[in-house]
């Protein structure tokens, strides 16, 4: 007779595949002070970020809506989200970036908490220090520990939640229009839909959308549809060698020329410049 217990004679199942992407978390400053332009920009990111201020104050612009954000807020914005973050050097914040495929305990949807507990504030600031630490020393099985860190973050976010800490913008029609605008340009920027074409989607005039826009976030409907095709562009000329004609038909534009003068316009230097200079700078930073 066997006395082997049954679950021993069964076959182990197969380990679940790791997820796509990596973390990263650790001081913002440190994080974006090689290239703050690509975080003062309006642009999403295939990944969810949270910004945990710990010191200072600032503004964040999130679906296209302007808020204030202090000490001992936390900003989670999940993958897809238009955003855009005005935060001085001084400030102390540490921000953790995720990919969509860890888990599926983080919130779906962007949300602003300020938190008054001292035990809930130390807590989320253990959690990314910790994973931190994972990260700077290697250590075996790093990713397993990544992952489970990143659930606890998700606990966190469960409780602050139900402990009804949210602050949500005001829900009245010129939001929930921005929202519905910032959700069409992240969707369609690539396309060569102009304003008009977004005003008519949203059964608004073009005047209307752009003063929706500007009371929103003090920008105009173009600026907010140029700046997302800009950051799109800069990212693409300063980390990859995709050509500048590539470039073009991917963000929609008619020409490569007409690409040109757009970046030349806004940027005040031609792409050639923007990518070379970027590779000096890199050189430079290696040496």
């Amino acid at each position: 007779m066997n006395q082997t217990p049954a679950f021993l004679r069964k076959p182990m199942g197969t380990a679940p595949a790791a997820p796509k992407g990596e973390i990263r978390c650790g001081s913002f400053a440190l994080r974006a002070q090689s290239a703050p332009w690509q975080w003062s920009m309006l642009h999403d990111r295939p990944g969810n970020v949270l910004l945990w201020m710990t010191r200072g104050q600032g503004r964040v612009v999130v679906n296209g809506i302007r808020r204030g954000i202090s000490m001992h807020n936390a900003l989670y914005l999940p993958a897809g989200t238009l955003f855009s973050l005005d935060i001085p050097p001084t400030v102390q914040a540490l921000s953790l970036e995720s990919p969509v495929s860890m888990t599926s305990r983080l919130p779906h949807e962007a949300l602003l908490l300020r938190i008054r507990d001292g035990f809930a504030q130390a807590e989320l600031t253990g959690l990314i220090d910790t994973m931190s630490r994972e990260i700077t020393q290697d250590r075996p099985h790093v990713q397993d520990a990544l992952s489970a860190y990143l659930q606890l973050v998700g606990v966190w976010f469960q409780r602050q939640i139900k402990s009804d800490l949210v602050d949500h913008p005001d829900d009245n029609a010129a939001n929930r229009m921005m929202r519905r605008f910032a959700q069409m340009v992240v969707r369609d920027f690539k396309t060569r839909r102009n304003v008009a074409d977004y005003a008519d989607a949203l059964d608004v005039t073009p005047t209307y959308l752009t003063r929706v826009v500007r009371k929103s976030c003090g920008k105009t409907a173009a600026d907010v549809l140029n700046e997302r095709k800009l950051h799109a562009a800069r990212l693409a000329l300063t980390t990859s060698a995709t050509s500048v004609q590539q470039i073009s038909e991917d963000l929609g534009f008619s020409t490569p020329a007409y690409f040109s003068r757009f970046i030349q316009t806004h940027l005040g230097q031609p792409p050639s410049r923007i990518r070379s200079a970027e590779k000096a700078r890199k050189s430079a930073h290696k040496n």
